[in-house]
């Protein structure tokens, strides 16, 4: 290559893992940094004791070590505008501009800009107090959702069963139960079908599809408990055909695309466009302004191009008539997390047998949540780890990855067992 970059990931989940492990592998790569990272990622970056939300020490540990280019994993640097300081400071950055974030920063946002586009999404109102959101709550069928506006990680949705769930949910977001995020709140429609992820990488103009994932929000098997950050995911997800894929592009990811350059805040970067397949169409349900996590992990372990090559591709406004490789294998990641999470859960707790899961063909150990302490692996979070599998199928990709989980040994570690039990489904049956 005529030219290489030093390169900096911000973030420290599965999901930087699985970026950094990508774009380890470029040959436009010469040195990658990973703020602050974990144990795992200390296996192909070197981390930089910086929080991902510390802008002010990332903007300086950028400038004062020749970084090319940033790597944005996670949302709020992102909605707090960190691109738009390191851009500032000279310094390329996959984006979007905070600006742009707002697609993932604002759940009102998002739902008036499909309003006035005619972009197809759940009916809604926003209210920035709890008598009106509750009046317009009892006027919709049940059951109806409920939605903090803002960011809360991945758990200020409620759907509610009744009209007294309702008035609960809208009341514990007014006082607090999800901090900022709930001043103000979307109460919107129930959409039935099934749920999806697609992603794409944009300059602003040009699109480029990442395919999609599905993930599993709930915490134990048959999708029962309560809603986590993601407890696995698997790609290709097969209700996203060729034919929804397309409508989902034209009718939603393109008008919203266009909508932000038309205000003047072009979106550059991840689009995440989490859908629902119904029998009218795919319809929005949400944007989030980066890769998923867990959908991240499936989507590296697929893609055969060169992750480095089509991001920077993306910030330089190089997408037109750019292609990717993909493996045609299926992917599938199961989350190992903290006995007790999403609730309160225990940390330094030992885990052993991981250089032996990772030795098995296809499998891939991603970590969310690690440190090595006196040669020990030791759990720090809630998602601790992403045990990852490809395969010829979902259930082949299946098989890989649990047995990979049964040769970890952690007691005090938990798993859902049937990641994937939808496309598996569907494989038996054709």
């Amino acid at each position: 290559m005529e030219w290489m970059l030093k390169i900096l990931l911000i973030g420290s989940g599965a999901r930087e893992h699985a970026l950094a492990w990508a774009l380890a592998k470029s040959p436009l790569v010469s040195k990658l940094y990973c703020a602050p990272g974990n144990a795992g990622i200390a296996a192909v970056a070197e981390r930089v004791p910086v929080a991902a939300t510390d802008s002010d020490r990332l903007v300086a540990f950028a400038r004062d070590n020749g970084i090319g280019f940033v790597v944005i994993g996670p949302e709020a640097p992102l909605v707090a505008g960190l691109w738009d300081r390191l851009e500032a400071a000279g310094i390329k950055a996959l984006g979007p501009s905070a600006a742009g974030a707002a697609l993932e920063g604002s759940k009102g946002f998002v739902k008036d800009l499909c309003a006035a586009n005619g972009i197809p999404t759940a009916a809604y109102g926003r209210f920035g107090n709890a008598v009106e959101a509750k009046r317009y709550a009892q006027m919709m069928p049940l059951p109806v959702v409920i939605k903090a506006d803002g960011l809360a990680a991945g758990k200020g949705v409620i759907i509610a069963e009744t009209r007294a769930e309702a008035d609960a949910a809208i009341d514990s977001m007014f006082e607090g139960a999800f901090g900022a995020a709930g001043h103000e709140v979307v109460v919107e429609e129930f959409l039935e079908g099934e749920e999806a992820s697609l992603f794409v990488l944009t300059d602003g103009e040009h699109i480029v599809p990442l395919g999609g994932a599905q993930d599993h929000k709930r915490a134990f098997d048959g999708d029962q408990g309560p809603n986590t950050g993601g407890m696995g995911a698997y790609s290709p997800a097969p209700v996203l055909t060729a034919a929804v894929t397309n409508l989902a592009l034209t009718r939603i990811v393109r008008p919203t695309i266009a909508a932000m350059a038309a205000r003047g805040t072009p979106y550059m970067g991840v689009l995440f466009a989490g859908l629902m397949v119904t029998k009218d169409g795919p319809k929005l349900i949400e944007y989030n302004c980066r890769f998923g996590d867990p959908e991240c992990q499936v989507l590296m372990t697929r893609l055969k191009s060169d992750l480095a090559a089509a991001l920077i591709a993306t910030r330089e406004g190089r997408l037109s008539g750019l292609t990717l490789e993909w493996r045609d294998e299926a992917a599938l990641t199961v989350v190992m997390a903290a006995k007790g999470y999403p609730g309160d859960y225990a940390k330094g707790s030992i885990i052993r047998g991981l250089d032996e899961a990772a030795a098995l063909p296809g499998v891939e150990i991603f970590h969310a949540a690690t440190e090595r302490k006196d040669g020990d692996w030791i759990a720090t979070g809630g998602r601790v780890l992403s045990v990852t599998a490809r395969g010829a199928s979902v259930a082949e990709a299946q098989a890989r990855a649990y047995a990979a989980v049964d040769r970890i040994d952690w007691p005090d570690g938990f798993c859902r067992r049937d990641i994937g039990w939808r496309a598996i489904a569907r494989e038996q049956d054709a």
